[in-house]
């Protein structure tokens, strides 16, 4: 692949719903561009973005993959993402390296919940935008549809540069709205052609819109514009460019990705509207001076890089997706990674296609190109010369609240395991591994039922190790509401040195409900000896681990020993803690104990029109709704404290009642008393689980 300065590059990134047409659209880019000598296609499995072994499998994206091509001079890094909301962190990263997008919206499907959260996407991060509607060549696909539900969402700023044109039903060219022609595609070649009577009332209102946006561009316009003065094609192209790179024009166009129609025009729209990195700005602090760093893509300043995916794969290798922020990155530069405090020699630099990695000899300011094996480096860390430091802004990730529980099918794989889910996790920002000590449980979280089960299917088949999902425990805890005075005496004699240990303890309700226990010392006259109180607490330690009502953790009891007894031989450590143990036990289930479940604080961000389902919902999880205050775009945010059990599920659950509208959020608040048929219910699982061990 050819060196590409500053000036000649594109980073587009692809966005819509799943199944609008994204990995399709980036397909026809590589086999027009030259890439391919055929057109993969998604259900065949053999498109160059969707490579990996599931994706393939499920017939849709998981992965962000980049396609970089070469068109017109022009290296255009086109950057494929998944469309599925479980895999919304591969999209965060993606929009954060690119500079312009490409919303993909499926002509026979309309506007869907992905259109508007990749436009919400594009709004937060400012970036230039085209909208795309495919399948444009099938029955019931309707372009003018598109148009006017993007307006009625988006305003006039909405302007489709090409219009369809049909014969009989079929999609056989399009009214080129700036230059006012018509074009129809035989074979392989494009004809101009008359545009037709029913373009003609259409194709008035598309360009006048277009050219009040170019009007608005100076005042000299604007006056030629109300004296009648017609603008040249030039003037028009260029104002439209900075319209469209400052976001006041969004592009409309069209094209059937299958058929590779319309797909040069886009190809060629690109590179005449959509900003290269120069046009951009980027930021970061220099660690030396601590003044702000305005890198801006220049090719002539320090360089400097940040990394915005990381690709762990057993089959290809660990490589590290950078974007150049500024400088010209060339083979075998030391850089230094601030955030690992790590001098790296690079080696060689690479492009990938899909997962095909390409050497290349440099790389110029806002290229994207990739570093092979960086040990320390991850995604989201800032690479810079020594000499100039320079640290860059982590971009937002959404965080992962769908968790389960796994255990390995093999308990020999419990090491491959952490091993392969590590470095899944450094590939995949929003997969978490926590080891969930205080109820004895491995958790995997993840941003829904489904990413959840291709991790699964991804250790498996990539990894060769094999677990099982299954509800956590949830994190009760025990502890007791009344005082209860209870003995204990410890006596064994088999022969020999005996054992014998003798408490008289109080338990009550503590004031220090966080701490576990508190414990006091009252025995006068040395009936129990000092040197046995360290025993008596060791005892204390271990019986609150696991309570006598449930086997949860136990919280909130203050333990007093005020008598005893022991023996001048035959007492010892053991048999005090022994003691200990037992008497908690008693005087603890006589205190009347109860269970405390975690409540968690949970924010549902939701369109007015779902708040009634999603409050209906959340009361027969146990929620109590605390309050709603109105969003930005016609939403609501629902406060809800809600036990933790309540949210299982809750995220498929949430998406359904919503078309996948809404969105939450929770986090812990505190712990409450359990209502007495989830006690009942947790004893009875403890007691039927004793019973099984013991018949083992």
């Amino acid at each position: 692949m050819n060196i590409y300065t500053t000036d000649k590059i594109r980073n587009v990134v692809l966005l819509g719903h799943g199944g609008s047409g994204k990995t399709s659209l980036a397909e026809a880019f590589a086999y027009l561009s030259g890439i391919t000598s055929r057109l993969g296609k998604v259900t065949d499995g053999n498109t160059v973005s969707d490579y990996s072994k599931e994706e393939q499998k499920r017939k849709f994206s998981i992965n962000t993959s980049v396609i970089p091509i070469e068109w017109e001079g022009h290296k255009i890094n086109v950057i494929d993402t998944p469309g599925y909301f479980d895999f919304v962190g591969e999209v965060e990263e993606a929009v954060s390296a690119a500079g312009a997008a490409i919303i993909v919206v499926n002509g026979k499907s309309g506007i869907e919940v992905g259109t508007q959260k990749a436009w919400d996407l594009c709004e937060k991060y400012k970036l230039p935008r085209f909208v795309y509607v495919s399948n444009i060549d099938v029955d019931n696909a309707s372009f003018r549809q598109v148009v006017e539900d993007m307006t009625a969402l988006y305003g006039k700023k909405m302007a489709p540069f090409n219009l369809p044109i049909r014969e009989n039903e079929k999609f056989v060219g399009y009214v080129n709205v700036i230059t006012e022609t018509g074009n129809r595609w035989e074979g392989k070649e494009v004809v101009p052609c008359e545009v037709p009577e029913y373009n003609k009332a259409n194709l008035q209102i598309c360009r006048d819109t277009l050219m009040e946006a170019v009007a608005e561009t100076s005042e000299e316009m604007m006056d030629r514009y109300f004296s009648g003065e017609e603008f040249s094609e030039s003037e028009i192209r260029a104002a439209l460019r900075t319209n469209v790179c400052e976001g006041s024009i969004v592009p409309m166009t069209m094209g059937s990705n299958t058929l590779c129609q319309g797909i040069y025009t886009l190809l060629d729209d690109i590179i005449k509207y959509m900003p290269s990195p120069e046009n951009r700005q980027v930021a970061g602090i220099n660690m030396k001076t601590n003044e702000i760093y305005n890198a801006d893509y220049d090719f002539s300043k320090a360089k400097s890089a940040y990394i915005w995916k990381t690709i762990v794969d057993p089959f290809i290798g660990k490589y590290s997706l950078i974007k150049v922020n500024s400088g010209v990155l060339k083979t075998d530069d030391l850089l230094y990674n601030v955030d690992k405090d790590i001098e790296e020699k690079i080696g060689k630099l690479y492009v990938m296609q899909g997962n095909k990695p390409i050497e290349v000899s440099e790389l110029h300011a806002g290229d994207i190109g990739a570093l092979a094996k960086l040990t320390a480096a991850r995604t989201g860390d800032s690479l810079s010369t020594k000499a100039t430091t320079i640290k860059y802004g982590k971009f937002d990730i959404s965080t992962p609240y769908t968790y389960m529980r796994y255990k390995p099918k093999n308990k020999a794989d419990v090491d491959k395991i952490s091993q392969a889910l590590q470095k899944m996790t450094h590939e995949d920002l929003t997969l978490r591994s926590v080891n969930d000590s205080e109820n004895h449980q491995l958790l995997l979280y993840g941003m829904g039922d489904q990413h959840l089960e291709i991790v699964v299917s991804r250790l498996l088949n990539e990894y060769k190790v094999e677990v099982e999902l299954e509800n956590p425990k949830i994190a009760y805890k025990e502890t007791i509401k009344k005082n209860s005075d209870v003995e204990y005496k410890y006596k064994k004699q088999s022969g020999g040195h005996g054992q014998y240990g003798h408490v008289k303890m109080r338990f009550s309700p503590s004031e220090d409900v966080e701490q576990a226990y508190t414990f006091e010392q009252e025995v006068v006259g040395g009936a129990v000896p000092k040197n046995f109180f360290p025993a008596v607490e060791k005892g204390l330690q271990d019986a609150v681990e696991r309570g006598p009502l449930a086997a949860y953790p136990v919280v909130g009891v203050k333990a007093v020993l005020y008598d005893g007894s022991y023996h001048p031989v035959d007492s010892s450590e053991l048999a005090f803690k022994v003691a200990t143990v037992q008497a908690f036990k008693k005087g603890f289930m006589e205190a009347q104990p109860i269970l405390l479940e975690p409540i968690m604080s949970l924010k549902v961000t939701v369109p007015d029109a779902y708040t009634g389902d999603v409050m209906g919902d959340l009361n027969k999880r146990r929620g109590r709704v605390l309050g709603m205050n109105p969003a930005p775009g016609g939403k609501q945010v629902i406060e809800a404290d809600i036990p933790m059990s309540g949210l299982f599920g809750y995220c498929t659950d949430l998406r359904s009642m919503t078309g996948g509208r809404g969105e939450y959020a929770y986090e812990f608040a505190r712990y409450e008393q359990a209502p007495s048929d989830v006690q009942e219910k947790e004893v009875a699982a403890r007691a039927a689980k004793v019973a099984e061990n013991s018949v083992e």
